[in-house]
């Protein structure tokens, strides 16, 4: 569902949004809040799109596109994404060790929601800079 801000001032989208959300009570029982906790930090995001680039990547590969994440923190990507299941880790037999990442479907389709997301965000940009703008004149 796409919502713009005016479609939020209309009583229709107004009540979509409360019957949609109407099961979420609790911060700990939400799935939204429990997804997002795992997905929203810059690294995982970055790993998802530049996975989503490429059919397979090898961790130096996904670390030198990655750029400025360390080694135990893209270590420690991986292995939550794979943990949630938008990834594959494929280890081959053989010395030295290959090992290859790739989205599943699951991650794929969240990769696909993101580029709304994105879409959204570069649609957005310069109204939220304009309203940082205007709060950091009020505040200071």
């Amino acid at each position: 569902m796409k919502v713009t801000n005016d479609d939020l001032a209309s009583k229709s989208a107004s009540e979509e949004i409360k019957d949609y959300f109407s099961d979420v009570r609790k911060t700990n029982d939400c799935p939204i809040t429990d997804v997002l906790a795992r997905i929203s930090d810059k690294w995982t995001m970055h790993t998802l799109i530049t996975l989503g680039k490429s059919d397979k990547l090898r961790f130096t590969e996904l670390k030198n596109q990655v750029e400025g994440i360390s080694q135990r923190m893209l270590t420690v990507t991986l292995r939550t994404l794979e943990e949630d299941g938008f990834i594959t880790r494929t280890q081959f037999p053989q010395i030295p060790p290959r090992v290859e990442y790739e989205l599943t479907p699951l991650g794929k389709s969240l990769v696909v929601e993101l580029i709304g997301l994105s879409k959204w965000a570069n649609d957005n940009m310069g109204k939220v800079f304009e309203a940082r703008g205007r709060y950091q004149l009020k505040n200071n």
